[in-house]
């Protein structure tokens, strides 16, 4: 979409947004203050056309932040919450975030609850959440007496500091988005206790 008319863009002049966007998050995640030049130069593009896509550094970023948000809301409709087993859309689902939140962590910081985009897209996640971790415990794979918000709470909880800590992980299997998603299922159902964990043993 072209920030300034609001028409749709050509096949080229998309790409061309998305080179801008995916420079600019490499840019402004390693300097958060880098120019539109410096935005420019890491996307291959001369400082004219940044500026003849976004009307300002500001809109810049914030049509990063938009961008993200629909990466963030795709990342979850697409596993299929709704419709595949639990259990394999909650490793799709957790892969799928992992990607956006490890590649768009700059965006996704930009994003504020006060935004009404924003706002819907959390609000749809939360309820495709839920119906997951319902259909989870109903199916067995979650025991039925466990509280379903806390839960999502602690699953939400994994997931922020996987994303967090992929880039220092980026050298083992740490740094790979399914052993990553893998690692945060893991942790959700099967905890990090032993057989010598229960109360009274």
């Amino acid at each position: 979409m072209d920030q300034r008319s609001g028409r749709p863009l050509r096949a080229d002049a998309e790409r061309t947004v998305r080179a801008i966007l995916e420079a600019a998050e490499r840019v402004l995640s390693a300097d958060p203050a880098a120019t539109m030049e410096q935005i420019a130069e890491a996307a291959g593009v001369a400082r004219t056309t940044v500026h003849r896509r976004f009307t300002s550094r500001e809109a810049l970023v914030e049509a990063l932040a938009a961008w993200a948000t629909r990466q963030f809301h795709e990342a979850v409709t697409s596993a299929r919450t709704d419709s595949v087993p639990p259990l394999v859309a909650l490793y799709q689902v957790t892969a799928n975030v992992l990607r956006v939140k490890t590649s768009w962590g700059f965006a996704m910081s930009r994003g504020t609850p006060e935004d009404p985009e924003v706002a819907r897209v959390h609000a749809d996640v939360l309820a495709q959440c839920d119906r997951l971790f319902l259909r989870a415990a109903e199916a067995g794979v979650l025991r039925r007496e466990v509280d379903l918000e806390w839960a999502r709470r602690v699953y939400y909880a994994l997931i922020h500091e996987a994303a967090h800590d992929r880039g220092e992980a980026a050298d083992d299997e740490g740094g790979d988005v399914e052993a990553l998603a893998t690692r945060v299922v893991d942790t959700l159902l099967r905890g990090v206790g032993g057989r010598g964990a229960e109360l009274g043993a």
